[in-house]
């Protein structure tokens, strides 16, 4: 595999030996009228006219295509073998991730459709297979113009500001997987570390005996056997070690599910979040979230990291900048770099690109909900997630009251399905129901941008930055209701001085110390004030045209990053 780009398995979380990476040049073309699936181009022999390198989109460099205009819809085509002793068993194809409505054919056939461009999905074609050789063909529709969901994709033919080229088809891994009729559907971990043990919910498909075991650094720490008949079980393993996932310490667990021939291997970390009065809790003691905006975007991959290097590099130099966590910004990150999050001890807010999306659509509810529980779904076991936030800045979306509903129903989802973790409405601007009030503040003046926040400490009140467009905006219907508060946007300063175009909040700073001394003050005032929860700087790299990372796009530091470091390290007012 080492011969082709992305050769890792894609999930660590949900691994099986017998599968086959499907990355690499498959054939391609633009379908700019829309019209593949009435040509029935899934049932012709003859060679699409291009060639692409899956997993990058069309729109980067390293897929070999590189065009930045609208794409309304591409068409992909490729064989694959499978052996006779493959059809006693279960084919399954898998998708990490393709932008936005999918049809996938298999010989000719359609084997499923898939609608959302950032959730990962699945088709069992055992029935569609034969032995030899087989044709896999994709067509997938994408316009982020249509009111759907699609992040910080340019709405325009140009980049601009903070949006930027466009991400169109297969962006993560196409893979494989071979299993035997009797299998493991899926487990959901609840580790506890008040018991120190591990309680597993999942379903298996057949009857058998379903045994799992959990290790740490090899030495065994527990396990569990028993019956489990075509349907849902319950298993609790009391751990014989006790090893906390904690801050720059994943000290994961390994799992190894085993139910008949079927063997899944699998991870967990031991730990616990919540929130008590302002402070946020992680295995019950205070920690100051110390967190950086980052979005997931590569110069030459666009949405796609390059290597599993460049996944880690991003979480390396975020923490060598100080930063504990990050908010995954306007974007369903790959299940890989979750990963190494949780290796690495690195907290990160579950999100999803709600920009683009029309929040106001009679069928809103719907479609967001589905394609987020998919989210959800993937990555409930991930340690390093201590909190969701589904939306992102939902001021301007208020002319019907249906927006209102959705925030709610959205968060009483996952309230519902996951109140393990802490749930943020929406990060920024309108709250509806929400466990912490999260702010934005773009104010480059550390003693104006204390300020804003000294009242919260004095009169129990907080300052909105949206103040003077308050009504325009929607947001006169809220009140402050006294949650944990956490400044998830701010900073944003302006860094380019050898070119005057790149775009960034307010007016940059003329010479390094001027922007060290407000890099300083702005955090300082946040750390000191001990009603506040946390902070996400704005952000960690630039993208494109805006300029206002303390990495440069292509991950060169801007600053010394020990300099960076030492500001945001020492100790917050808030933590014990």
């Amino acid at each position: 595999m080492n011969n082709i780009p992305r050769p890792e398995h894609p999930n660590p979380q949900w691994e099986r030996a017998n599968w086959t990476n499907l990355n690499g040049t498959w054939e391609f073309d633009f379908d700019f009228g829309r019209t593949a699936r009435d040509r029935k181009l899934y049932e012709s022999t003859e060679k699409l006219s291009k060639e692409i390198i899956v997993p990058f989109c069309p729109e980067s460099k390293l897929s070999g295509i590189e065009y930045v205009d609208f794409i309304p819809a591409v068409c992909y085509r490729r064989s694959f073998e499978v052996s006779e002793a493959d059809l006693n068993g279960r084919v399954v194809l898998h998708f990490g991730a393709v932008d936005y409505q999918t049809y996938v054919y298999i010989n000719g056939v359609l084997a499923g459709t898939h609608t959302g461009g950032y959730t990962s999905f699945e088709f069992d074609i055992t029935s569609l297979v034969k032995v030899g050789e087989n044709t896999l063909f994709v067509h997938a529709e994408d316009d982020c113009r249509k009111g759907i969901p699609s992040g910080k994709q340019s709405k325009l033919y140009y980049s601009h500001a903070c949006d930027y080229t466009h991400t169109t088809g297969i962006w993560q891994t196409v893979w494989l997987e071979k299993t035997p009729k009797a299998y493991i559907k899926k487990a959901k971990y609840y580790p506890d570390i008040e018991t120190n043990s591990l309680t597993v919910i999942g379903e298996v498909v057949g009857n058998g005996v379903l045994e799992i075991k959990s290790s740490f650094e090899g030495r065994p720490t527990g396990s569990v056997k028993f019956n489990a008949y075509g349907g849902a079980f319950t298993a609790h393993i009391a751990l014989t070690e006790t090893h906390l996932w904690d801050l720059g310490c994943g000290n994961l667990y390994d799992l190894e599910l085993t139910f008949g021939e079927d063997t899944v291997k699998s991870y967990f970390g031991l730990r616990n979040v919540r929130l008590e009065g302002m402070k946020f809790m992680l295995n019950n003691r205070s920690v100051f979230q110390r967190t950086v905006l980052d979005k997931g975007f590569y110069p030459d991959g666009i949405y796609t990291a390059p290597t599993e290097a460049d996944l880690i590099n991003d979480i390396v130099i975020s923490m060598g900048l100080g930063f504990n966590g990050a908010r995954l910004h306007e974007k369903v990150f790959e299940a890989r770099f979750l990963y190494h999050c949780d290796k690495m001890g690195y907290m990160v807010w579950g999100e999803y690109p709600n920009w683009g999306f029309d929040h106001t659509a009679l069928n809103a509810t719907e479609v967001y909900l589905r394609e987020w529980s998919e989210a959800v779904e993937r990555d409930f076991n991930h340690p390093a997630i201590i909190g969701w936030c589904p939306f992102n800045e939902t001021f301007c979306y208020l002319e019907r009251k249906e927006k209102t509903f959705l925030m709610s129903t959205i968060y009483d989802y996952n309230k519902t399905v996951d109140p393990t973790r802490v749930v943020i409405d929406t990060s920024g601007y309108l709250h509806v129901k929400t466990d912490v009030y999260d702010l934005h503040d773009y104010e480059q003046d550390p003693e104006i941008f204390k300020s804003h926040y000294d009242m919260l400490v004095t009169e129990g009140k907080l300052y909105d930055y949206m103040n003077d467009n308050k009504i325009e905006r929607g947001l006169d219907n809220q009140t402050y209701e006294g949650q944990p508060v956490f400044m998830s946007e701010y900073g944003g300063i302006r860094w380019n001085p050898n070119d005057d175009r790149g775009w960034g909040y307010g007016q940059a700073p003329t010479t390094e110390e001027e922007f060290l001394n407000r890099y300083k003050g702005l955090a300082d005032a946040l750390l000191d004030n001990p009603k506040i929860m946390g902070l996400c700087y704005t952000q960690l790299y630039d993208i494109e045209q805006e300029v206002n990372g303390l990495y440069t796009y292509d991950r060169k530091p801007k600053f010394d990053p020990e300099i960076l470091k030492a500001f945001l390290t020492r100790k917050a007012a808030i933590e014990d």
